[in-house]
């Protein structure tokens, strides 16, 4: 209702002296849709170098549904972008990339102790954000 309210000039030149209600509904439902498109798209975008693209071209699963491997991914996806780029990284390197904790450390430039400290408290906010299996 705000963004109509803010583009109410537009809405008065095209429609002219035609003020009717027939003429605002349209108007609405054109804003209302221009919204729900932008929301859509804003919704796809999915966070480049989070998961390796062995990971997003495999064949899935012939036992799982397409429906709960979507939803699965879009819950791992939020959960994931909720944590500070320091633990998404650390995460990454040692859960999906498989690398030791002391490889992660000396690619990060960190000590060997930040790694163990950034993975344990990433993996327990997984855990607070995704239900149990």
């Amino acid at each position: 209702m705000l963004r109509a309210w803010l583009a109410r000039a537009e809405f008065e030149r095209a429609s002219g002296s035609k003020r009717d209600e027939d003429h605002l509904a349209a108007w609405l439902h054109i804003v209302a849709r221009n919204l729900a498109v932008d929301a859509r798209r804003r919704d796809r975008t999915v966070p480049v170098g989070i998961v390796p693209p062995a990971l997003l071209y495999r064949e899935a699963d012939s036992g799982t549904p397409a429906a709960d491997t979507v939803l699965d991914r879009l819950m791992l996806v939020r959960a994931l972008r909720r944590l500070s780029p320091h633990h998404r990284d650390v995460l990454a390197h040692v859960h999906l990339y498989d690398r030791s904790r002391e490889e992660t450390a000396r690619l990060l430039g960190v000590p060997k102790g930040t790694v163990k400290s950034r993975l344990h408290y990433a993996l327990a906010a997984l855990r607070t954000e995704l239900p149990a299996a």
